[in-house]
């Protein structure tokens, strides 16, 4: 093993005090703010959590629930109850694990539904990859949480789907009608384009397979990661231009001008933790192949670029723009793609300790979100979008089948898991 290249894993940041301020900060907005806000939408009626906040906080309880909401709150309480160990936050888990079972998994055909209604009852049957992969991380870690198999083989089932119903010979597909025949792609294509395959897709069945990878150490998955490492550094990977393209043909040609600057920067940790995992699995094991020292040198530098060109392109010195179209930039603040430069430039620090200015940005960059992009109104939580002065826009739900405690409770407990005390 001694040529095996495995990456720190978390608690190896040595915390200096603005460190430890922030982690402290980040520790009371998780147990404080994030937490409380979400247990109180639980549905204890008709199964599962509210769907819609209105940006004048005002819930509705028949909206339709997202089966992607769904997934990362009981991904977001599985993984709270693993950190914090409190038992309130199993119960909160395992009350959106139930729900997810019984009502957004389709029995008759497999896969897990786009969204279903206030009562649970089927409304878009659209079946997404994307949608898969998340169910598959949410199982993965309430299965850790709860030592619950069902979970688990709910999680294999729909790994299943997708390597059997959403793929081809050259990698992963997007959108499927109920009994997975191929639909448009109209919920994961934007600025004008209709893709047939995206970025965004493979990038989260990525995370996903790693989670079930994580907590199974199953090889076969392993192997499924080795496949996605190489489109994303052969595919989706752009060196000229130091980015990741967004949305493709169906031969992976680029569609759009478009810079992701969010997507990159956390797909920047993303790949940093896959490659973590399988190395840290690895060595467990005493494999040494060679294939994953390969792929470590192969992706390493693309992840190091890509937060690099992120920090150098896109970050004012408090915050981060949108995206770049066209060599037009949009300036606003969104919410998730704050809480993923937090965590991208902090694990960009992690990798390389000299780099200083990831510290400072992550740092600044939390500044911003508790000035602006945290609502401070009692029953609130964060800010869809806020305009580049911290001014919100107002209009933008505070909860809906997207806006989800996944990017923000997920940069609380990287921080409070990275930076040692």
């Amino acid at each position: 093993m001694d040529n095996v290249i495995v990456t720190p894993g978390v608690d190896t940041i040595m915390g200096d005090e603005a460190l430890r301020v922030m982690k402290s900060e980040v520790t009371d907005e998780l147990t404080l703010r994030i937490i409380p806000f979400w247990k109180s939408l639980l549905d204890d009626e008709d199964g599962g959590y509210y769907g819609w906040l209105s940006y004048d906080l005002k819930l509705d309880r028949k909206a339709e629930k997202g089966c992607i909401l769904n997934s990362r709150i009981t991904w977001f309480f599985a993984n709270a109850y693993t950190l914090l160990k409190d038992k309130c936050l199993l119960k909160e888990a395992e009350h959106a694990y139930t729900f997810m079972r019984d009502k957004c998994i389709d029995r008759e055909y497999g896969g897990i539904f786009w969204s279903v209604t206030h009562d649970g009852k089927p409304l878009d049957t659209t079946k997404h990859t994307y949608n898969q992969a998340f169910a598959i991380y949410a199982l993965s870690s309430y299965y850790e949480a709860a030592h619950d198999e069902e979970a688990l083989s709910l999680a294999y089932d729909l790994y299943k789907v997708i390597e059997t119903k959403c793929r081809d010979d050259e990698g992963y597909l997007e959108a499927f009608t109920r009994d997975f025949k191929p639909a448009s792609n109209e919920k994961l294509s934007e600025n004008g384009v209709m893709a047939g395959r995206t970025m965004n897709t493979l990038l989260h069945v990525f995370e996903a397979y790693t989670e079930l990878y994580r907590v199974t150490a199953d090889e076969e998955v392993k192997g499924k990661l080795y496949d996605i490492l190489n489109l994303f550094a052969d595919k989706m990977y752009n060196p000229e231009k130091k980015r990741q393209e967004v949305f493709f043909d169906m031969d992976y040609n680029s569609l759009i001008d478009l810079h992701s600057y969010g997507h990159d920067i956390e797909t920047s940790w993303l790949i940093d933790r896959g490659i973590e995992i399988i190395g840290m699995q690895e060595k467990r094991q005493g494999i040494n192949d060679g294939v994953y020292k390969k792929l470590y040198d192969k992706l390493t530098p693309i992840t190091r670029a890509l937060a690099k060109h992120v920090y150098e392109e896109a970050f004012n010195g408090n915050s981060l723009a949108n995206e770049c179209e066209r060599g037009v930039v949009n300036t606003t603040r969104v919410w998730w793609v704050q809480a993923e430069t937090v965590l991208g430039f902090l694990n960009a620090y992690e990798k390389n300790p000299d780099a200083r200015e990831y510290r400072d940005a992550a740092l600044s960059e939390w500044e911003y979100i508790q000035a602006y992009q945290i609502d401070r109104r009692p029953g609130s939580e964060w800010f869809w979008t806020t305009n580049e002065d911290g001014t919100p826009q107002e209009g933008r739900p505070i909860v809906e089948p997207w806006k989800c405690p996944y990017h923000n409770g997920r940069m609380c407990m990287e921080i409070m898991k990275r930076i040692c005390d």
